[in-house]
């Protein structure tokens, strides 16, 4: 069992009851800094409901910037304050469809933005069998409409060897997004504490709430 796997299985081992027993659609939020495995973990979550037999869904926040990848980064170089959860993403099209999964819809848009074309889309996504939605992203922990909110806490130069790993953009060489990152690091600094569970960087789970 991986880093991620193990804290996923504490993290809902912790939860299943209150999941199991709301009556609605149950939600987790997934925050943190770029490169520090929120992808992995909600992808681990969502394998852990479903050997509990329980059907998720997950949600990536960076499908719902306002801005395709290439035109954001523009906005950004041209445009130093466009940067954050409620310049660069739509949130409250986030939090909007919660509410719709959470009121009882059979399916829901799900926009999708392809990183390395630009390509814009939206899939209209049948959630009739699906009883958690996980949201990922930096951001998240500021959505109204959570159950129960999980923090990576590892910051931008812990992270520095998965983001080399990836370097999607060429981001670890440019400078400019170095910057990006600090002041992301600056802005959701004290999202961890909106958490009810914190995975550290080396992934052990503090529940604390």
């Amino acid at each position: 069992m991986n880093p991620h796997e193990q804290a996923a299985s504490v993290i809902i081992s912790q939860i299943i009851d209150a999941i199991k027993a709301k009556r609605q659609r149950y939600t987790i939020s997934l925050a943190g800094e770029s490169g520090c495995g929120k992808t992995e973990t909600g992808k681990a979550l969502l394998n852990e409901l479903n050997q509990q037999g329980i059907k998720a869904l997950v949600l990536g926040q960076d499908n719902y910037f306002f801005l395709a990848p290439l035109a954001n980064d523009a906005q950004r170089k041209k445009h130093p304050e466009w940067l954050g959860p409620h310049k660069e993403v739509n949130m409250q099209l986030l939090d909007d469809t919660l509410v719709e999964a959470m009121r009882g819809a059979d399916a829901i848009n799900v926009p999708h933005i392809e990183y390395d074309t630009n390509v814009e889309r939206i899939e209209r996504v049948s959630i009739a069998d699906i009883k958690v939605l996980i949201v990922e992203g930096t951001y998240t922990s500021l959505l109204k409409h959570i159950d129960t909110r999980i923090f990576i806490d590892a910051d931008y130069n812990d992270t520095l060897k998965y983001r080399k790993l990836r370097n999607r953009g060429n981001e670890v060489n440019d400078p400019f997004v170095e910057n990006i990152l600090e002041t992301e690091h600056k802005i959701i600094a004290g999202h961890k504490f909106l958490a009810d569970f914190v995975i550290t960087k080396d992934y052990d789970v503090i529940s604390v709430k």
